[in-house]
């Protein structure tokens, strides 16, 4: 008899984030496959089931994206409950939909629990809204990660509006060429940008800085994935922690 895969959202991090229905399916799946990204306080709160480690990492796909898709596929025709546990919320960047599509095109039921994803929850950890009246009427969320060897081909000028904020995910590598795509299209140099590195987490890092220098800024902080972007008017609402403050963190911590 065929089993079900649970597409269950880990959140940003902090497990006080964990929405009830993600936990209620976790505690009945069978088994666990789950991402790089899920934090160790979520790993905590899994069952005594058997586990399977198909994260990922930049330049780094131990178990490819198809490989994923037939190990989901091959636990269910086992009947088992299958959790697909993932960072954030799988439908966001999170490649759920293809999981589910690839479940369901060979009769597999799927069902989902929504997760916070990383620009909601360092949003609400660090006190920056991601629409403000006056400020920004809208947000707009994009990735600024392609495949090896693929342009970052994004839609630079949609993008450029000053009257809304842009979260990118996955832009570490390529923030120098998102700023410079924006800035092109008229977006000012000026436009105040946060970084925030694992947000929600006890490893959480912020830093403030301009679109014009966030390339640098990025550089000489040491930020590494997983870090987003919150860029336009709003950062502007945050109490600034200057560059200078970050980079005496990040000494202290070795």
């Amino acid at each position: 008899m065929c089993g079900k895969v649970l597409l269950i959202g880990a959140g940003p991090g902090d497990p006080g984030l964990l929405t009830l229905r993600a936990l209620e399916m976790l505690k009945s799946a069978d088994v666990i496959v789950y991402d790089r990204l899920v934090s160790d306080e979520i790993m905590a709160l899994c069952p005594d089931v058997e586990m399977i480690a198909v994260g990922k990492c930049p330049q780094s796909h131990p178990v490819p994206q198809d490989r994923i898709n037939e190990i989901l596929f091959e636990q269910a025709q086992l009947g088992r409950r299958v959790a697909r546990l993932k960072g954030g919320d799988p439908m966001i960047f999170g490649r759920g939909s293809e999981e589910a599509a690839y479940l369901l095109e060979r009769g597999v039921t799927v069902e989902y629990a929504p997760g916070i994803t990383a620009a909601q929850g360092a949003s609400c950890s660090t006190g920056v809204p991601l629409t403000h009246r006056g400020l920004a009427t809208g947000v707009q969320y994009v990735t600024g990660h392609r495949q090896a060897g693929k342009v970052l081909d994004l839609d630079w000028k949609r993008l450029a509006d000053p009257d809304t904020t842009l979260v990118v995910y996955m832009g570490v590598a390529n923030i120098g060429q998102i700023a410079v795509g924006l800035m092109t299209e008229g977006l000012p140099g000026s436009t105040p940008v946060m970084a925030v590195s694992r947000a929600t987490s006890k490893e959480e890092r912020r830093m403030t800085s301009t679109l014009g220098t966030v390339a640098q800024d990025t550089r000489d902080a040491g930020l590494k994935p997983p870090t987003l972007f919150i860029i336009g008017k709003v950062v502007s609402l945050y109490a600034e922690q200057p560059v200078a403050d970050l980079l005496e963190k990040a000494e202290a911590h070795g």
